[in-house]
């Protein structure tokens, strides 16, 4: 047995294109993440399963789709379904947690032998990078005096709503927390699939205030690590739960939802400075490889599998595409979405849609998405958007390679019906082999739309 430990870094809401490492032009927006980037391998093709924060975290510690583990929406996972820290326990690991812990039910499934609360008052609701320090510190402080090896899980606050200087932060809390940044919105790069208009691009500022708040909170948990003395004895792995919460990103199945800026650190696996640019690895595929670093027997039930061979940079075939879904919302709104993306389409199945019954996030409470429902009064082009984030269509089909911000739905463009069908037919092979519950409505859909 491989005695490394592990130490899992998660951002909360943050697109996968908001890190200088993944592109993003927004000036020293994430120095410490980009280090790590600089010391470990970049997953470019790396999705989580449910983009919306309690599903994607419970689809990685359990190794299986929503559907699977009894969480489709924010419930606790089923009893008989065993978490990575439940089986890392019986191989003697020391298990923390750091913020969010709610997000993974019930509690004692995930038996954690220290728990970090961070978010309450005393300790600025997860805001305060240095906090970050201290809990982590504590954590590995007790992990060398029991001797034994980790799995210590940070859950940033940051860059879930609300945004560092924000109104709806002033009205959640009573005052603006702490961040040593606020970027000005000339100096920040809107989303491609948003409109760049006044009130957006002041919400994008303040998105990414939080974003760079995020890359201190995640470099104080490193330096914290440094300073144990185990830095070159632990797997670090940083992702995002999943994308901004923004329309069309957060809470919904397009690239934007579920692409998700992973780096992994591996001393002895992972070469510095690297790059996957052609692996599809989900969010059910990190318990496995974990595991399998770990030099730890896989359970046989799971759903994922171990990209741990794409780690150590060889090239692996049946890594082409991802499944990915979202069932309800955190207010248990019953939204079924399911998606099958690859390098080349995006093919979306919203169940739920039906021309009337509309679509609420919490990203429908922010600045963002009142001013584009003010500015659809005169342009065509946002009222047309905003149509869409509101009801949808039952089917959707976006290029990715021309339109990876899924501006243009091609699902009724003729010269696509091949490729829908052939989509159609990845997306019912994923739902019989998943046993996913709305495979019924998914065949009756097809079948009145297509033969597939």
């Amino acid at each position: 047995m491989n005695k490394k430990n592990i130490l899992f870094l998660v951002a909360d809401d943050m697109n996968y294109n908001s890190l200088g490492a993944f592109g993003c032009p927004v000036e020293d927006i994430s120095p410490n993440l980009d280090g790590l980037a600089a010391e470990g391998l970049i997953l470019e093709r790396a999705h989580v399963t449910a983009a919306i924060c309690m599903p994607s975290r419970e689809c990685l510690l359990t190794g299986k789709y929503p559907h699977r583990n009894g969480a489709p929406g924010f419930n606790p996972i089923a009893a008989d379904v065993t978490t990575l820290t439940e089986y890392l326990h019986k191989y003697g690991y020391l298990n923390g947690i750091c913020g969010k812990e709610e997000h993974c039910k019930p509690i004692e499934k995930f038996e954690w032998d220290y728990m970090g609360d961070v978010f309450n008052a005393k300790h600025l609701y997860g805001r305060a990078p240095y906090i970050y320090y201290q809990k982590a510190t504590e954590f590995f402080e007790k992990a060398k005096a029991e001797n034994t090896p980790f799995f210590y899980m940070a859950n940033s606050h940051d860059p879930h709503r609300p945004f560092a200087g924000s109104d709806q932060e002033l009205k959640k809390y009573g005052y603006h927390t702490y961040a040593s940044r606020y970027y000005k919105p000339e100096e920040v790069a809107v989303p491609g699939f948003l409109p760049d208009i006044p009130e957006v691009r002041k919400e994008a500022a303040e998105y990414f205030s939080s974003v760079h708040r995020c890359d201190e909170t995640m470099g104080m948990v490193l330096k914290a690590l440094k300073e144990s003395g185990m830095y070159d004895d632990t797997i670090i792995v940083f992702l995002s739960d999943n994308g901004m919460a923004f329309p069309f990103a957060k809470t919904n199945c397009y690239l934007n939802s579920n692409r998700t800026p992973m780096i992994v650190r591996a001393p002895g696996v992972t070469n510095a400075g690297e790059r996957d640019t052609a692996h599809f690895v989900s969010g059910i595929d990190f318990m496995p490889t974990m595991l399998e670093l770990l030099e730890l027997p896989i359970p046989n039930d799971m759903d994922g599998r171990s990209y741990a061979a794409v780690l150590k940079g060889q090239k692996e075939s049946g890594w082409e595409d991802v499944y990915t879904q979202i069932t309800s919302t955190a207010r248990h709104d019953l939204y079924p979405m399911r998606a099958v993306q690859d390098a080349e389409y995006a093919y979306i199945f919203n169940d739920w849609s039906d021309g009337s019954y509309q679509f609420m996030n919490e990203s429908k409470f922010g600045r963002t998405y009142r001013a584009m429902v003010e500015e659809s009064k005169t342009n065509e082009a946002v009222a047309a958007r905003v149509q869409m984030y509101d009801y949808r269509s039952k089917e959707e089909l976006y290029d990715l390679k021309k339109d990876p911000d899924a501006l243009e739905n091609l699902i009724d463009r003729p010269e696509y019906l091949e490729t829908v069908i052939r989509y159609r037919q990845k997306m019912l092979r994923y739902m019989e082999n998943t046993k996913d519950a709305i495979v019924v409505q998914y065949q009756k859909a097809i079948l009145d739309l297509d033969e597939y």
